[in-house]
Formats: C-alpha cells, sequence, structure tokens
C-alpha cells in the first residue's frame, strides 16, 4: 500500500543526502574472480574488494560449498540452537580456535551480528564500554544495546586509553575496550601490545575486531599475532567474508565465554544458522590460510608497492586510503580512476568523517605487479590534477 506522508518523508531525504553528495546506489556488479568485474557494461579491474586472498573463487572452496549443498541442501533450517547446528560448524569453529590460540570458538551469522550480539551478552547498565572513536558502527550497536555507558579514546591513543581507564574504572563493575585490528577505512593498526597491557592493569577485557587482520597479517592468523609475544586478547572476533571468502563471522575466546555466548548473545540465539554451503567454504578457505603463506603475505606486499612507487607512506595493512577532501572531489576522482579501467569506489560521510572522503586501496594475493603499476600510472595524474598535494594524504 502506498502511503503519501511516509514516501514524501523518504523523498526529502533523498533530496538531502543528493544535494550534499552523499546518495548512493547499489549498482549492479559481475565478479567473475577477486580482481575482474562487469559494471555498466564495462569490463574494470576492481581495486576496493575486501576479497584479500582470492578465495571467493577459489576452486577448492567453490567445490567444497558444492558438496555440502549436495549433502545437506540450501539453508540451515532454523537457528543453532534447534535444528541449524550443522555438524560442520563443529570442524570449522576447531580450526578457527586452532589458529587464533584460543580454547574454542563461536560462529556467527556476520560481523555485524557478532558485535551486535557479544556487547549486550558481556555488559549492562552498570558497566563500560570505552571505544576506539574510528570504531566500526557494529561496535557502537552492540554497546548501546547493551546500556552500559559508552565512552571513546582517541584513535589509536593508548594515553587517552590510560586517562579514561584511570578515571572511570573503580566506578563500575565491568568495563570491556574494544578497537579494530585493522581499522577498515584508514588501514592502520592498532597498538595492540600496549592496549592489552592496559587492559590488565585495568581489570578490563580487550576485545578486538580483525575482520581485516584476520587472513592477512601475522601469518594468517590475525594482527595480534604480529607481535611478538603476542599480547592478551581475550575477546578475538573476526569475519569470514572478507579474507576467507565466504560469509559469517567468529568469536574465539575460552570454553567457558564461548559456552556462555551461545546461552546469552541474542544474534546468535535468535537468527537461522548459516547455510551449510557456507560453513564448509570457510573450512576450505581457513585450510588455505594455514598451509598457503605465500598467497597470505601477497597483499600487503602489493600494497607496500603501490605506495613505494607513489612515494606515499608505507602501509601497515592491504588497505590504502588516500584522503581527498570533499565528498564530490571523492566522486570525480573515483569516476577518473573508472574511465581509465579501474574500480575504486569513493568512501564518504557517515562511513569516515566529513572533509575526509577518500579513495580506498585494497589489494589482493590475485592481482599481479603489472596490475598495480598500470594503477599507478593512473593515480599519478589523477593527483596532479587536484589542486593542491597539500589535500592528499593517505591516512
Amino acid at each position: 500500500m502506498f502511503n503519501e506522508s511516509l514516501d514524501r518523508f523518504a523523498k526529502s531525504k533523498l533530496k538531502s543526502l543528493s544535494t550534499r553528495g552523499l546518495y548512493r546506489s547499489v549498482v549492479e556488479t559481475y565478479r567473475a574472480d577477486a580482481v575482474h568485474i562487469q559494471r555498466d557494461g564495462r569490463d574494470l579491474i576492481s581495486f576496493c574488494c575486501n576479497d584479500y586472498l582470492g578465495l571467493t573463487h577459489h576452486p577448492e572452496v567453490k567445490a567444497a560449498a558444492a558438496e555440502a549443498i549436495a549433502l545437506y541442501g540450501v539453508g540451515a533450517g532454523a537457528s543453532r540452537l534447534i535444528t541449524g547446528n550443522n555438524p560442520l560448524y563443529a570442524e570449522l569453529e576447531k580450526r578457527l580456535a586452532e589458529l587464533k590460540g584460543t580454547e574454542d570458538s563461536c560462529v556467527f551469522g556476520s560481523g555485524y551480528m557478532a558485535n551486535s550480539g557479544i556487547l549486550p551478552a558481556l555488559a549492562g547498565p552498570e558497566d563500560l564500554i570505552v571505544i576506539d572513536n574510528l570504531g566500526h558502527a557494529s561496535m557502537y550497536m552492540g554497546a548501546r544495546a547493551s546500556r552500559a555507558k559508552i565512552l571513546t579514546f582517541r584513535h589509536n591513543d593508548a594515553d587517552d586509553l590510560a586517562e579514561i581507564l584511570s578515571r572511570e574504572r573503580n566506578l563500575v563493575a565491568k568495563c570491556i575496550v574494544m578497537t579494530e585490528g585493522v581499522f577498515s577505512m584508514d588501514g592502520d593498526r592498532a597498538p595492540l601490545d600496549t592496549l592489552a597491557d592496559l587492559c590488565t592493569n585495568h581489570e578490563a577485557w580487550l576485545m578486538v575486531d580483525d575482520a581485516h587482520g584476520f587472513g592477512v597479517l601475522g601469518e594468517g592468523r590475525g594482527s595480534a599475532f604480529e607481535y611478538h609475544p603476542y599480547p592478551d586478547v581475550p575477546l578475538q572476533m573476526g569475519t569470514l567474508s572478507k579474507a576467507v571468502g565466504g560469509y559469517g563471522a567468529f568469536l574465539c575466546a575460552s570454553t567457558s565465554v564461548i559456552d556462555f555466548m551461545k546461552n546469552r548473545a541474542r544474534s546468535l540465539i535468535y537468527t537461522t544458522g548459516l547455510p551449510p554451503s557456507v560453513i564448509a567454504a570457510a573450512i576450505a578457505g581457513v585450510k588455505i590460510i594455514q598451509r598457503d603463506p605465500e598467497r597470505v603475505a601477497r597483499p600487503l606486499k602489493l600494497a607496500q608497492l603501490f605506495c613505494s612507487r607513489l612515494g606515499l607512506a608505507s602501509p601497515q595493512s592491504a588497505i590504502v586510503p588516500v584522503v581527498i577532501g570533499e565528498e564530490d572531489a571523492a566522486l570525480v576522482a573515483s569516476k577518473f580512476l573508472e574511465e581509465r579501467g579501474f574500480l575504486v569506489t569513493p568512501i564518504r560521510p557517515p562511513t569516515v568523517p566529513a572533509g575526509t572522503s577518500r579513495l580506498r586501496f585494497t589489494f589482493t594475493a590475485e592481482h599481479t605487479e603489472a596490475q598495480v603499476a598500470a594503477l599507478v600510472g593512473a593515480v599519478i595524474p589523477l593527483i596532479e590534477d587536484l589542486e593542491s598535494m597539500s589535500k592528499i594524504t593517505n591516512g
């Protein structure tokens, strides 16, 4: 049924977004593999996908998914606590725990569902959650759902976190500190060793969303494993939709914590289980991460090559942001590259702060050095055509 006032509201909001250069549309895209795509009738090389290891089209991953469909069908049929806990879950969760060095793990439907379910299960109105101010939107969703007090610390600023914990920790029952291992829009890493020490000293629990580090850093084990010895991170969250190439997310922790999640995390209890084919594909993807260190290391190496040839600061991950500034300028820059055969989607508010719209380049194990060189050739005149080099930074 048509509701005139509702339609009028939507049109008004859409007009405002369009005026401010913030209107978005879903564009039909055919991904032939991790690199080659077709969009609007054109063949493009994608440098904006999170398929870091190129596993979405890996023969072993596809074969595992197809075999699972033949054996188990296409859907789970119910939530995990009813009849949707397919036998494949046990193998996947065991492999994830072994890879991350924890007692156990629990698979969720998505990264957003993991963060929005874990935090309310662990914290309540008498507690405190402190989040890096550039943390993912799902962190804030989960924190709000917990009804705990929410504070933010300046991005990657351990001193600011220390000040907050010194002032606030004794006023609450429990405290969770949350950050990303690799920040999705800036590509930089959190100082996990320092943050972990602070949490230990203040009896706080550190939770790391390592969606963009898992499978790429620490020999595939994630951001914390870049450190020797690796820091104490009791709550290790990650996704299966990026480097692993499929869909879903996980929490790796102690057996008791994982048991508790299966009893209290609403985003796990009250949602249908993942399709068996998705779980099987994730198992295959994790196996490849465990056995193929060259594939794991390649995205960062290509990101480093890109930055070296452009004279940009050396990247800390497979993500390289080039901050342009205004929304319209980012749209123009993206179109400039698309006309030259490269897809690099512009990132605009509210995903990033106003005035920091950017091109976010991501590199995968399937890109070639020749493709990176061609991208560099396209980016150089783009930078030169902008008003001033002072407006261009990579994070």
